[in-house]
């Protein structure tokens, strides 16, 4: 039997790490050999994440990168902004496959970084060597990857509506996308207006037209073949735990039927495993907990509107990770993440 793939989660506390070891423990092709985390250390993985309390007998360790580095095969980095990039050097040094879920290596240009995140790049040097992992439209870059950024969570459900349109050179000019998000995707640590509890009966906007993600939406649109772009991003807080529920309208440039615009989007996703076109609108509340992506389309006359909805912390983020580790192996892409969501 061949030996299963070694794994380290450096940042193995948060609810991105949470997810991670999730899908992870079930994985049947890897072995999760490392947890790092600075306030956890010498706790048990249950003790942590109760939900997986039985499933692993795991102890969190705050040992040195070299360490970890020295023991494993591929670490996924599942830090705040601005963390891995500081650590990420002896993974580099031993050549071992990365999977970074922040946004340290999603931006080509340092300046970009600083400008978005204001804070300078520590290792611009090692930028382009990290490949975008917008896994459905650069499926072949990872395949060949050592090193891959894995996107935000709005840029995933933002590129997934509108990227057909970019690859059929139908996206130009003014776009507007609004998304809406849950509670979870601001992170374990809340805040005053992250914590669930004070927004679990509002909804309201924040960052509207300078949001972080737009460079990055902005960027893989452009290398997909979107011309002048103007992207008007408008993110909203949900009162929901999990999901992101996008809406984009764009202008093309001829009028096209609804039906004729759901055929090219379900000819651009026919081998995307984790793709459905559904009727109607999408519901967040379907694909939560799931890596599953679900977007409808709607035409009036040369006005296009793509809705999708995706889980924060699976498509948009662990789910979407594994599934690059996968591709980097040369694994079939849906191993360890073919489960459906809940219902109701």
């Amino acid at each position: 039997m061949t030996a299963r793939l070694r794994v380290a989660v450096v940042g193995a506390s948060g609810y991105g790490g949470s997810e991670l070891l999730r899908l992870l423990l079930y994985h049947p092709l890897v072995e999760v050999v490392a947890l790092t985390s600075r306030r956890h250390v010498g706790k048990r993985v249950g003790s942590v994440h109760p939900h997986l309390a039985h499933h692993a007998d795991l102890l969190f360790s705050d040992d040195p990168m070299e360490k970890v580095a020295e023991g494993c095969d591929a670490v996924f980095f599942a830090l705040p902004h601005g963390e891995a990039m500081s650590r990420v050097a002896p993974f580099v040094k031993r050549d071992r496959l990365i999977l970074d879920l922040s946004a340290d290596f999603r931006l080509q240009d340092p300046a970009l970084y600083a400008k978005a995140y204001g804070k300078v790049h520590e290792a611009p040097e090692l930028l382009k060597t990290f490949v975008y992992g917008q896994t459905e439209f650069f499926r072949d870059a990872v395949r060949k990857a050592r090193r891959v950024a894995c996107p935000g969570c709005f840029p995933t459900g933002a590129l997934l509506a509108l990227a057909p349109l970019a690859r059929e050179g139908l996206l130009r000019g003014r776009v507007v996308l609004s998304a809406a998000t849950g509670s979870s995707g601001s992170g374990a640590e809340p805040g005053d207006k992250t914590h669930h509890p004070s927004r679990a009966e509002d909804f309201r906007a924040y960052k509207p037209l300078e949001h972080p993600h737009v460079h990055e939406i902005v960027q893989a649109l452009n290398v997909l073949g979107a011309r002048e772009l103007d992207l008007l991003f408008l993110p909203h807080s949900a009162p929901m735990v999990r999901g992101i529920f996008s809406t984009a309208v764009a202008s093309l440039p001829r009028p096209m039927e609804t039906n004729a615009l759901a055929a090219l989007y379900r000819g651009c996703y026919r081998e995307a495993p984790f793709v459905r076109i559904v009727e109607g609108s999408p519901r967040a509340a379907v694909v939560a907990g799931t890596n599953f992506a679900d977007l409808a389309v709607t035409t009036r006359g040369s006005d296009a509107v793509v809705f999708s909805a995706v889980d924060n912390l699976v498509k948009g983020a662990a789910g979407q990770a594994v599934q690059n580790l996968n591709l980097m192996q040369g694994w079939p892409e849906t191993t360890g993440l073919e489960f459906p969501g809940t219902h109701p």
